[in-house]
């Protein structure tokens, strides 16, 4: 039975790498797979998915205005496929999730989706909340703060490195994001009392060579 998958991560995890490591898994199998990705990218990625470590591959780009399983559906009669894959699914809106619930369920071809669980706000991204309440498979791709611990949240910072706390919750190539553990993330937004009022630099305060190392 065809499944609905969920990756979810903070910044920087190798959600992209994944993805293009398991679409060409299937085409070393003579599997054909349709790669989306959000229509925001389009100016840098130019039609594509790219990773940080510099693979890429062609992809269809989504607006939330789009129907997918309309337009999946025209590609399964184009041609059979095998598996579709999302990447930024943070972006999706609430419907589209469900679309893609109906790709599983009623094409029958798994579809992987990748994308930021929260945003620098430690607030849910619309597309994950519903990955999240529906998604057959949910795995966490994980990525460490600079302490060692596991990082599960990310801050946004301007060029000068202050921390920002205000702000569209979108806001793509225009500022820099760092993942952070919890706790660092609740000390650099100005959550924790001893972080103070002002907007801090990003720089650790104290020494966490004991934490625990959890990639």
């Amino acid at each position: 039975m065809a499944k609905l998958y969920f990756s979810y991560a903070a910044m920087n995890a190798g959600k992209s790498t994944i993805l293009l490591q398991a679409s060409h898994n299937y085409h070393e199998r003579g599997m054909r797979t349709l790669l989306y990705t959000s229509s925001l990218y389009a100016e840098m990625d130019k039609r594509s998915i790219t990773s940080r470590i510099g693979i890429s591959a062609a992809a269809e780009l989504y607006s939330r205005d789009d129907d997918l399983f309309e337009q999946i559906s025209i590609h399964v009669e184009n041609g059979p496929l095998h598996c579709i894959f999302v990447d930024e699914a943070q972006f999706l809106t609430r419907d589209q999730v469900w679309q893609l619930a109906r790709v599983a369920d009623r094409l029958k071809l798994p579809v992987m989706c990748y994308g930021l669980r929260t945003d620098f706000q430690g607030k849910l991204f619309e597309g994950s909340a519903e990955l999240l309440a529906i998604a057959d498979v949910l795995r966490e791709v994980r990525t460490i703060c600079e302490c060692g611990a596991k990082a599960t949240m990310v801050i946004r910072m301007d060029e000068r490195g202050n921390v920002l706390t205000d702000g569209d919750q979108v806001a793509i190539g225009r500022d820099v994001y760092v993942s952070l553990c919890r706790r660092h993330w609740e000390e650099h937004t100005g959550r924790w009392p001893s972080a103070g009022a002002d907007s801090p630099k990003f720089a650790f305060s104290e020494d966490d060579d004991d934490e625990e190392h959890d990639a």
